[in-house]
């Protein structure tokens, strides 16, 4: 009995310190993470279910085009056509991708929105937010909590700082 006792506390320490160094990770990895969840398509739906590429709001992302794709979870705030459902928040897990598109159509990279409140780099609202080039170079790193990127995902129409129905 006192050995299953000492496993147990044994057990129960190595969890403890994998969730301690977990909640704990350094930026780049937080941000290598949202770069390689960005980089998977299957199980995700486009915004108005259409991978076409869309033209950037003016005064948005630095390149012209773009395409955003909703995971799993974030799809379930997403009317019949696509587009975003108003007054809605998104849930813990959500994972919006902004595919960014130079002039010639060519991928240049990810604005990335993951939805962790848990996430030490999540801001107010619960949202990580990162950039990176299409290579992974990191361009706005999540442990930045969004500065580059709230104050325009916070203007008016925004839905859980989402704006595509507002320019799209």
């Amino acid at each position: 009995m006192k050995l299953l006792a000492h496993y147990f506390t044994l057990f129960t320490s190595c969890i403890l310190l994998i969730t301690l160094f977990s909640c704990h990770k350094k930026a780049k990895d937080v941000d290598l993470e949202l770069y390689n969840l960005s980089k998977e398509t299957s199980g995700f739906t486009w915004y108005k279910n259409s991978d076409l590429l869309l033209t950037s709001a003016k005064d948005s992302h630095s390149d012209p085009k773009l395409r955003t794709r909703f995971n799993a979870t974030a799809a379930i705030n997403l009317t019949a056509d696509g587009a975003i459902l108003n007054g809605q928040t998104f849930a813990n897990g959500a994972l919006i991708v902004k595919e960014m598109y130079n002039k010639r159509e060519k991928l240049k990279s990810y604005a990335i929105m993951y939805k962790d409140a848990t996430n030490k780099n999540a801001d107010s609202d619960g949202w990580v937010w990162a950039s990176l080039n299409e290579k992974g170079k990191v361009l706005v790193s999540s442990d930045l909590k969004g500065k580059d990127c709230a104050s325009c995902h916070s203007q008016s129409q925004n839905i859980d700082r989402t704006l595509m129905n507002k320019y799209h």
